[in-house]
């Protein structure tokens, strides 16, 4: 297989970090790679998901890639899916339909023969999931599961805390209206709508995102806090990378149905606060937020980052600056924070912080976010051309 060779990337960074300045017209330069094949880099990272996760009896993914911890975790499952998807609609290789009907079965058999379950976040992730099998395929017991979903998390809606959706059904949970549980929940419904055209889901959506801007988000810096408790509205103020996607990604959704340039202006802000404060400082990248759940989270800010680098109306200095950061972000993933034994083709394995390499073992989480991050660089450079 042809190699990748990379060369040192360089930045001019502003006075306090590379995304510290308020003005995004700042120029920054940087050396391309003298050979690459971003393509081939993606096919090369999905393919290690796949031969190093997935469960071939089961049909799903397994959680840590030594082949003994095959415990099934519902909410990693969407998102490793997601890898898939990517890759099918990047090469438009056959090879990738095959885990679609079979992971639909297999996640529905692993979590008790149903796709509801008490966290309401992640119900919506598979939710998401399904809604891109469906604009994939057609097929529709994907938009019909997609739907049975949506209507059992628009339940979770109530008017504790001035609204919102509940992060959780659990008993001993308490009531807690989390950014991780409205975020996407504003997506699902954007996307239901661009589907169905039924003006009930872009109201709410409308209605979601509006909540959570005016609940838990500090428009003036684009911070997405945590979550608020619904008994004491004690906020958490805990910002994190995937809270801060899915925020970005619902404003770009509403935007491009509503052409309503404040969901622009308030995407790019939460772009911008992630890119300054939700990073290593000492090199520029998205920061390591530990193992787990928080292995996704930096993959899930760049799926809906690219979203945002994808709006035409973009202004071209937010465009320079976004994808400078996110080619920055990608260089030293692949440079730095890739396990590899032997060729491209054997173990390629992402660990929980992009610039520090795994020692042979991940678990799934860490895997698919950065399998996103591939394949979203992979996408880009094709639509470049």
């Amino acid at each position: 297989m042809k190699k990748i060779i990379y060369i040192a990337i360089f930045f001019v960074a502003c006075t306090y970090g590379l995304f510290a300045c308020s003005d995004p017209k700042d120029s920054y330069s940087y050396e391309e790679p003298i050979s690459y094949d971003w393509s081939l880099a993606a096919d090369s990272a999905t393919t290690a998901l796949i031969d190093k996760f997935w469960n071939e009896s089961d049909h799903y993914f397994n959680y840590a890639n030594n082949g003994k911890d095959l415990t099934f975790h519902y909410w990693p499952n969407a998102h490793a899916m997601d890898v898939i998807i990517d890759a099918y609609l990047r090469t438009k290789d056959e090879k990738y339909l095959t885990y679609f009907d079979q992971w639909y079965d297999g996640v529905k058999m692993k979590n008790g023969n149903t796709y509801f379950n008490d966290f309401v976040d992640d119900m919506q992730w598979n939710a998401l999931t399904m809604i891109r099998m469906y604009q994939t395929t057609q097929k529709d017991k994907y938009l019909n599961t997609a739907k049975e979903l949506w209507n059992r998390i628009k339940e979770a809606w109530s008017d504790d805390a001035g609204g919102g959706i509940l992060w959780s059904y659990a008993p001993g949970i308490g009531c807690s209206k989390n950014a991780c549980s409205n975020g996407p929940a504003a997506i699902i419904a954007a996307r239901m709508y661009k589907i169905t055209q039924d003006e009930e889901d872009l109201n709410w959506a409308k209605k979601i995102f509006e909540w959570e801007k005016q609940t838990l988000v500090d428009s003036s810096i684009g911070k997405v806090y945590d979550n608020i408790n619904c008994n004491s509205l004690q906020i958490e103020d805990l910002s994190l990378t995937y809270n801060q996607g899915t925020y970005v990604g619902a404003a770009v959704e509403l935007f491009n149905i509503t052409k309503d340039f404040v969901y622009l202006n308030d995407a790019k802000q939460a772009a911008l606060f992630t890119l300054s404060s939700l990073i290593n400082t000492s090199n520029n990248v998205l920061r390591n937020e530990g193992e787990g759940d928080g292995g996704l989270f930096k993959g899930i800010f760049i799926r809906y980052f690219l979203e945002l680098i994808k709006v035409e109306e973009l202004e071209p200095a937010y465009k320079k600056k976004f994808i400078t950061s996110f080619n920055h972000n990608v260089y030293i993933l692949w440079n730095s924070a890739v396990y590899k034994t032997g060729s491209y083709d054997d173990d390629l394995l992402f660990g929980p912080s992009w610039d520090t390499a795994p020692l042979g073992f991940t678990q799934l989480t860490s895997q698919a976010s950065g399998c996103m991050m591939m394949e979203a660089k992979a996408t880009l450079e094709l639509l470049n051309k």
